[in-house]
């Protein structure tokens, strides 16, 4: 009997892309305690406010993120809502002055990983502190 080839298969379709990553949040696993050398630049959260918007305009139009330093929740929240605005083209020191918790909360997946490729971590001596400040952002 005579093969026919009229009859093969076809090819089956693979997708051989990865898999997307879990959507992180806004400030999962953001805290962590002061190391002595974080690979990136470090944002020193007591400068003022000038400095820190100085800092965040350039760092937010780079290749690389940064580490921020902070004493208080309080500047941890700021330096949340400040790095956002950078982000957005908005008013930082407005943002420093007085996050707007409401817009942080409702940022869209897209949005917070691009936040979280530009401030890599928050670092502080009193992780729980920080972190509980910062658990205002959690939706």
């Amino acid at each position: 009997m005579p093969h026919d080839s009229s009859h093969a298969p076809e090819p089956v379709a693979l997708s051989l892309s990865v898999p997307p990553r879990p959507a992180r949040g806004l400030t999962e696993d953001l805290v962590r305690p002061v190391t002595a050398d974080p690979g990136v630049e470090v944002l020193d959260l007591a400068l003022g406010d000038e400095a820190v918007s100085a800092f965040l305009v350039r760092i937010v139009h780079g290749d690389s993120g940064f580490v921020a330093r902070a004493a208080s929740g309080e500047r941890a929240l700021a330096a949340v809502a400040a790095t956002v605005a950078a982000l957005c083209g908005e008013d930082i020191r407005a943002a420093l002055a007085a996050p707007d918790l409401a817009f942080l909360t409702g940022l869209k997946p897209p949005a917070v990983e691009a936040f979280r490729e530009v401030l890599l971590a928050v670092e502080t001596a009193d992780v729980a502190a920080v972190t509980t400040a910062l658990a205002v952002l959690k939706s």
